[in-house]
């Protein structure tokens, strides 16, 4: 007698479901293994700029850092977004921070420098870095912006910066990447966190934070959950209008606003 309709059913659910619970384990471990892909978008460096290049002391890699030397106490560090190239903002640093030394860091696979990036690698080579500058230049203002935000405040946290400045910054990376795959269960799939909020109450340098008015990658929310993380009186916010995400450094308050948490 021919199987009727009533039951096959089953058997169609049982193999719809089976596809379906196959399909986003394949998508739940494609995530797991391109999420740096996802995260990290290397950029050459600019040719032509008047940088003086220097390579960190590293025994895995070679890293460059672009440098605007300059004799004396004061000296910036700066960690750059996911798909910048750092050594474009030598120029608006150096005029707009003349009495400081400028140090801009190529993660590991941007501009030149050699490796993969990671979140504990950009880190380690972060605290290389500023105890290569403090030898030198022991009042030390450390920038980062986007992605090199949870950088700046986590190295803020392990070494005697002077002041900490953070542009478009957020809460952590693992909240973002929830918002953005809000079906996976990115919370143990993510590799790079970037728990910033973990970092942040450990700060007690002057902080700033700047957030852009528009900005349409990481949401106002975030950077103001981060702002409460800090202990009161350390941190302050500052909102530039009319701006998004990568063009808020275009505006003529930008670099007032960043002078002025300098």
């Amino acid at each position: 007698m021919p199987p009727t309709k009533v039951s096959r059913m089953p058997r169609i659910l049982v193999s719809t479901v089976v596809i379906i619970a196959v399909v986003y384990l394949a998508l739940c471990a494609a995530l797991f293994v391109f999420q740096r892909a996802l995260i990290y978008f290397p950029q050459p460096r600019a040719v032509g700029t008047s940088a003086t290049l220097l390579t960190l002391s590293v025994d895995d890699a070679q890293v460059l850092v672009s440098v605007r030397p300059h004799e004396g106490p004061n000296a910036l560090i700066y960690f750059g977004g996911n798909a910048e190239d750092v050594s474009r903002s030598l120029p608006s640093f150096s005029a707009a921070f003349a009495d400081h030394a400028v140090y801009l860091l190529h993660y590991r696979g941007y501009g030149g420098s050699s490796g993969s990036p990671s979140e504990e690698m950009i880190s380690r080579d972060a605290l290389t870095l500023f105890d290569l500058v403090y030898a030198t230049h022991p009042h030390i203002t450390v920038v980062g912006r986007s992605l090199g935000s949870g950088v700046a405040v986590r190295l803020a946290s392990q070494r005697p910066a002077a002041r900490l400045v953070l542009i478009t910054p957020y809460n952590s990376v693992e909240e973002l990447a929830a918002r953005q795959f809000p079906i996976f269960p990115v919370k143990w799939l993510l590799k790079d966190t970037f728990e910033s909020w973990k970092y942040a109450a450990h700060i007690t340098v002057p902080t700033l934070l700047i957030a852009a008015e528009h900005d349409e990658v990481i949401p106002r929310s975030s950077t103001e959950r981060l702002f409460t993380h800090f202990a009161k009186g350390v941190a302050s916010l500052k909102v530039i209008p009319g701006t998004g995400h990568n063009s808020i450094s275009e505006s003529p308050e930008y670099l007032k606003v960043l002078g002025g948490g300098l």
